[in-house]
């Protein structure tokens, strides 16, 4: 089985200054290869604690993605420590040189001599470019392992990942490895677990389960004799997985999101929504809008946090305000109605609630809120004490009413007794 290992570079991820979010990105993307990721290292911009883990990792794994220190600063020291660990000189490339040059020209900014060591590279080492960004990246043959040497930028590690690393690093994969990713919302992960009991025995796959709150993954691994076999293999237990936790459960594979999917249906149908937020202040709308597309369906949002703005903005009638309170059944509907007819679109959502920490009574508790889905046909309404801190409670209401949002468009307002 092909192993590989991940080492993160950098004084500010061992600090805790950065979150690691190229560790876990590549372990993702070796493991979809087909590769066993044995351990995920993290050094700082210490050339010793480099050099030793260099060398380590480079004699236990097949495949080694590192990133960071490949800037132009005295702490970017990645490039000559690979060096010294395979005891060769830098030499400077030519033709990367001109391309950071070129770079700065077209951004018509001022290129800084310590610009120039980037383009230094062990000699012998692949150079691989940077469509993104002024450092190059490079690869290696350090012991048994294929390493590659990324920057530490996100969106530039990625692109160069997925166009030069990959393509190299594939057809060491041996046998046949695949793995699905399943995304769910509405039930707790026990529960998930519950539900995909005696899968793993019955298939022969490996079932892994990852909290990315509020969303569940489900992540089915299977090993088979070759890769067509074990895609095969994986698909056929992923159905089962959908087919035992259902449709309103399972809303997506891969880097799906809630929010998207919910798009996607109301594109299908040529639906608009809009939306008006009280308590969320603008996050459902951020997360209807957070990938492209988003224009297909999506109006625009009235965020109202003051009593004087739900009335300015959508009508909501000052008498329910002042009866029954801006967190309320009555003031939630008003609100999607408000909106619905503002904005003149077929779908609207709404949420007023008491994100904490503080102004909650006995009457109406912290985490408590109202949300509601207006169509032409109707309009519905639930309400929930929402447990946790404030950006909790604001995230699982914003879930809360595009799953309730998806519901209504899927299967028509219930009546009036079913919820």
């Amino acid at each position: 089985m092909a192993t590989a290992a991940v080492l993160a570079i950098g004084t500010e991820l061992t600090r805790g200054e950065l979150v690691n979010t190229n560790a876990t990105w590549l372990c993702e993307a070796l493991t979809r290869a087909g590769f066993v990721v044995n351990e995920v290292a993290c050094v700082p911009d210490d050339a010793p604690s480099i050099d030793a883990t260099l060398a380590r990792l480079g004699a236990e794994c097949d495949v080694l993605a590192c990133t960071g220190g490949l800037g132009p600063t005295t702490d970017d020291i990645t490039t000559e420590c690979v060096a010294r660990v395979l005891g060769v000189p830098l030499e400077r490339d030519a033709v990367s040189l001109a391309a950071i040059r070129a770079r700065f020209e077209r951004f018509n900014v001022p290129m800084s001599p310590s610009n120039e060591k980037q383009a230094d590279f062990p000699r012998g080492a692949l150079v691989l470019p940077n469509p993104k960004g002024t450092a190059p990246g490079f690869s290696v043959r350090l012991g048994k392992s294929h390493a590659s040497f990324l920057p530490g930028v996100p969106r530039e590690m990625t692109a160069m990942f997925e166009s030069s690393v990959l393509p190299a690093v594939l057809p060491l994969v041996d046998g046949g490895r695949h793995q699905i990713i399943l995304r769910t919302h509405g039930l707790p992960e026990s529960q998930v677990n519950d539900r995909l009991a005696g899968i793993e025995a019955e298939y022969g796959v490996v079932l892994g389960y990852r909290a990315t709150f509020p969303v569940i993954e489900v992540k089915v691994q299977a090993t088979a004799a070759d890769k067509p076999a074990a895609q095969a293999l994986a698909r056929q237990v992923a159905e089962v997985v959908k087919e035992r936790l259902g449709p309103r459960i399972v809303f997506g594979e891969g880097d799906a999101l809630f929010a998207s999917a919910f798009g996607a249906v109301l594109t299908e149908r040529n639906l608009r929504l809009a939306c008006a937020e009280s308590c969320t202040g603008g996050l459902l709308s951020e997360l209807l809008t957070e990938r492209g597309g988003a224009s297909a369906f999506f109006a625009g949002a009235a965020i109202v946090y003051e009593n004087a703005a739900k009335i300015a903005q959508l009508g909501v009638p000052a008498e329910l305000i002042e009866r029954d309170g801006a967190v309320s059944r009555s003031v939630a509907r008003a609100m999607a109605e408000g909106a619905l007819a503002r904005f003149g679109v077929d779908v609207a959502l709404a949420i007023t609630g008491i994100a904490g920490p503080s102004g909650g009574t006995a009457d109406k508790p912290v985490g408590l809120v109202h949300y509601a889905v207006a169509t032409s046909t109707g309009t519905t309404d639930k309400h929930f004490v929402f447990s946790g801190e404030r950006e909790q409670i604001r995230i699982r209401a914003a879930y809360a009413a595009i799953a309730l949002g998806l519901r209504v468009v899927q299967d028509g307002h219930p009546a009036p007794d079913g919820g």
